[in-house]
């Protein structure tokens, strides 16, 4: 197969690169080693009880219109539905397992305020990929190698997708991955300069090493309570919970688990929903331990998101940003795309957008294009 450009992941910064190029007349080729698309963008339907499109979040939800324009503009112009974090009501702060939380009548509300899509963090990524050709995004095909080909192209190699090995020859090639995956994941040839390995390696994995727990219910009794949902644990295993609530869906809490990875791996995930539901029982009553549905993701033990150095989460918000620039016979061939080496907002969906956007002006030049969006092409 030839193409222009080979984009390896299928995340919200691949696929918006990939729509960036398309609307410039560019060829390209998307490569997803998962069975779906959006990386760590990942909704899980309602259930019983609730619309087919109503879906609740286990990776990133919130995005900030006020202070993230590229999100906003993206969503305007596909045409997503937007609503409010629901926080009001009071907090409930949990400092002692054996004594009750403790209540603040003072919501928290977070200024600017946590914004959420009407379908999930996933009808982004659909509505973006939904504007690329058909057969451009390729899920189950996994990369392995990428080298110099005939005729001075590039040479992706992989795994999948129901044709067994798979070579595509490109100009050029974006890598929309976290940096630990492209060093621990493929091999180049020649291979990559040393410094850029080290830099690949030591970039820490946004979210991948923490679990998410959500907790679907058939009424939302912690409204009923005067209570927000939100609450913060010192007890644990979740140290912070939020009303995770959608229209048209049934109620739901969700919460970040504070234990870390090798403790979560050791304690298995049916220990961890039991202990995670006695948890909220002690913070909203006995029927907190009846749920309808519970649901976890544990982004540490996803070989697609996490490598072994991610279990131990960074203290504070990593300083992220572009890698090392390429020389050599490289030099122009690989970009790097991907949230972690955004410039800006590095980590959140924000800095997603801007990477792709970044990749693609560096791929083509053209700066003007990839700054307004036009869903009409």
């Amino acid at each position: 197969m030839r193409t222009d450009v080979v984009v390896v992941g299928a995340g919200l910064s691949g696929l918006c690169a990939a729509a960036l190029l398309t609307r410039l007349g560019v060829r390209c080729v998307v490569l997803e080693a998962r069975d779906r698309i959006g990386g760590r963008i990942y909704s899980v339907p309602s259930g019983a009880g609730g619309a087919e499109s109503a879906r609740y979040d286990l990776g990133p939800a919130w995005f900030w219109p006020d202070i993230q324009p590229r999100m906003r503009q993206w969503v305007d112009e596909l045409g997503l539905s937007v609503f409010r974090q629901h926080a009001d009501g009071a907090v409930l702060v949990e400092r002692l397992g054996s004594q009750p939380a403790q209540k603040y009548e003072r919501g928290f509300v977070t200024e600017p305020p946590s914004m959420r899509l009407a379908g999930g963090m996933q009808s982004l990524v659909e509505a973006v990929a939904a504007r690329l050709p058909q057969g451009c995004v390729q899920c189950g095909v996994r990369v392995s190698r990428i080298g110099f080909s005939d005729m001075g192209l590039v040479g992706v190699e992989a795994t999948g997708g129901g044709t067994g090995n798979l070579t595509i020859k490109a100009d050029r090639v974006i890598l929309a991955l976290p940096p630990r995956l492209v060093a621990g994941h493929i091999g180049f040839f020649p291979a990559l300069p040393s410094s850029l390995r080290n830099a690949l390696e030591v970039v820490p994995t946004w979210m991948a090493g923490q679990a998410k727990v959500l907790v679907v219910y058939e009424s939302p009794f912690w409204r009923e309570q005067g209570l927000s949902g939100t609450v913060s644990s010192f007890v644990g295993p979740l140290e912070e919970l939020h009303d995770a609530s959608v229209p048209d869906g049934l109620p739901a809490l969700f919460g970040f688990v504070g234990l870390p990875a090798g403790a979560r791996k050791a304690m298995g995930l049916e220990t961890l929903k039991q202990s995670t539901l006695a948890q909220l029982a002690r913070l909203f009553g006995p029927q907190a331990a009846q749920p309808v549905g519970i649901y976890i993701a544990d982004w540490a033990m996803d070989p697609d998101t996490a490598m072994p150095a991610d279990c131990e989460p960074p203290s504070g918000h990593p300083a992220y940003g572009p890698l090392p620039e390429l020389a050599g016979s490289w030099a122009g061939r690989l970009i790097f795309a991907g949230t972690e080496v955004a410039t800006e907002q590095g980590g959140y969906m924000e800095g997603a957008i801007e990477a792709a956007a970044a990749a693609v002006e560096k791929l083509t030049g053209a700066t003007s294009a990839t700054r307004v969006w036009n869903p009409g092409f």
